[in-house]
């Protein structure tokens, strides 16, 4: 049976601090928990009932033991996630100063085997079959990763609904105008793209929600998504508009709303739901996962959501 959320990118640990407020130097204890965007998403979709799967690597050490053993504890088919001899599992460590300040650091040396996915691994049939493709910007930044996404994109010929995550990260980058390169070439491929105003920038030289929107609809994207922090988010397709307000919650830790948001928005694209009803459900589910310290295991449910939705499952 198909996937119905396909992801590929970045998978890691996370080693958040258990205090907050506090600089790395000074912090006494950690939490560890499964990490990495495009983990994240599939993790999310999981939560909501879907069938999820991760395409990505790990080091051979015990790190890459407790992936594989967390991806299944949290409902995602880890057939797709192999070892690479001599490299360590990443390591991602932050900080949290809420409300808006977390600081990451990747440990990502001497390179991260989610950039050694090469393009002869890939089950190919297993990419174009999927429901849902989601890829995101990091993997375009380094060989052979870069190619592997470029041979999926090909194999799914552009079926709907293949998503482009914008997830611009400068520190993988050498310059942004190699970053713009790459992902205007990705765009040919993709039919949903999901970015914040920065990245937005990036991928179509556009800042302003709407004209970064109609950029990427000028691409020939079927679906346009414009994160705007504090202000909500902005969805366009070539004949609608929705405007969704943010959902308010104490943050503690902001860095996995993003992905909460990415499988909340895969799991009502699924589902068929009006466009408004799609957005508002990502922004709620985003929200609490920043309500909460970790990521991957903070993700909600469906009925958690539809909760604060004031709808029924």
């Amino acid at each position: 049976m198909a996937d119905d959320v396909l992801t590929i990118g970045r998978i890691g640990v996370d080693l958040y601090p258990l205090q907050t407020g506090t600089h790395l130097e000074d912090v006494e204890s950690f939490g560890r928990f499964l990490g990495g965007s495009a983990t994240n998403v599939a993790v999310a979709a999981a939560k909501h009932g879907r069938k999820s799967a991760v395409i990505s690597r790990t080091g051979n050490d015990p790190f890459g033991k407790f992936i594989h053993r967390t991806l299944l504890e949290l409902g995602v088919d880890d057939r797709f996630v192999t070892g690479v001899e001599g490299l360590p599992t990443p390591i991602t460590f932050c900080e949290i100063f809420p409300p808006d300040d977390f600081p990451l650091y990747f440990y990502r040396f001497p390179k991260a085997p989610d950039l050694v996915i090469n393009p002869d691994e890939l089950d190919l049939q297993a990419i174009k079959d999927a429901r849902i493709y989601w890829s995101t910007v990091t993997g375009l930044s380094a060989e052979p990763s870069r190619s592997a996404h470029f041979a999926a994109w090909e194999a799914r010929e552009r079926k709907a609904i293949t998503v482009l995550d914008l997830d611009y990260r400068p520190m993988f980058w050498a310059d942004p105008s190699e970053a713009h390169e790459q992902v205007s070439r990705a765009l040919e491929h993709c039919t949903v793209a999901v970015g914040n105003r920065e990245e937005c920038e990036v991928a179509v030289g556009e800042t302003d929600p709407d004209k970064a929107a109609q950029a990427l609809l000028d691409r020939g994207l079927d679906l346009a998504v414009v994160k705007q922090g504090p202000k909500g988010t902005l969805a366009r397709t070539r004949d609608e508009r929705v405007e969704v307000p943010s959902f308010p919650v104490e943050v503690v830790n902001g860095l996995g709303a993003g992905d909460g948001f990415g499988g909340a928005l895969c799991h009502g694209l699924l589902a068929g739901w009006p466009l408004e009803k799609v957005i508002r459900f990502a922004n709620i589910a985003g929200a609490i996962v920043a309500s909460r310290l970790e990521c991957s295991t903070a993700m909600p449910s469906e009925a958690e959501v539809l909760t604060l939705m004031g709808e029924h499952a």
